[in-house]
């Protein structure tokens, strides 16, 4: 039986030499490519046909959901699996929505990740990190409960941050996100409330007692 062929796409050089030198002591692993972008990587795959992906989620230009979008919009077989430093439910929810077979998350112990590339390698879904599996569990009793306008229960503490005047900068760093996840949650708020800007969403937030 053929190795199992894998393409590494991380913008950090140094994770991506971790993770290789992980994978290429499995005897049925062989690693055919490494990218450093979302456009490099969607060109490797066409070049190499990879078996696997190991995507990381935050990158120069394209990131990790745009990539497995645009994968998903072009029917390429190729299996992915993320392999993230943020737990964050847009970036994970996103993810398994543009088809991807698991979200681990880069904490996880090697043998772990091995494990996940030869299941999602089988055609196996849903392998994810024991830590983003409780999340999971934990929104969608959340999501159930919430019945503010739709909002998710970060989409709730982003609001609850923005009322308090916090910038986007302080929000990532308070709720342990990246800004550009905090600004994408504001574009969600923004949309389900039917306001345009922080201070229309706040005043909402205020009138309807949710702070």
């Amino acid at each position: 039986m053929s190795p199992t062929r894998v393409l590494l796409v991380d913008d950090h050089p140094v994770v991506r030499a971790g993770i290789r030198n992980l994978l290429e002591r499995a005897p049925d692993i062989v690693v055919v490519g490494e990218a450093s972008d979302g456009a490099e990587a969607l060109r490797m795959v066409q070049e190499l046909s990879p078996d696997v992906m190991l995507l990381d989620m935050e990158m120069p230009g394209l990131n990790g959901n745009e990539v497995a979008s645009q994968l998903q919009q072009a029917g390429s077989p190729v299996r992915i699996l993320a392999l993230s430093a943020h737990d964050d439910k847009q970036y994970i929810q996103e993810l398994l929505a543009n088809g991807a077979a698991g979200y681990l998350i880069k904490e996880e112990v090697p043998e772990a990740i091995v494990e996940a590339v030869r299941g999602v390698s089988r055609g196996e879904q849903g392998w994810v990190s024991r830590r983003v599996a409780a999340q999971m569990t934990t929104w969608m009793r959340e999501e159930h409960q919430d019945d503010r306008m739709g909002l998710t229960s970060r989409e709730v503490q982003v609001l609850q941050a923005v009322v308090a005047g916090k910038t986007n900068q302080e929000i990532g760093r308070e709720l342990g996100i990246s800004e550009t996840t905090g600004e994408k949650h504001l574009e969600g708020i923004f949309s389900k409330l039917g306001v345009a800007s922080r201070v229309e969403a706040a005043v909402h937030a205020v009138r309807e007692g949710w702070v």
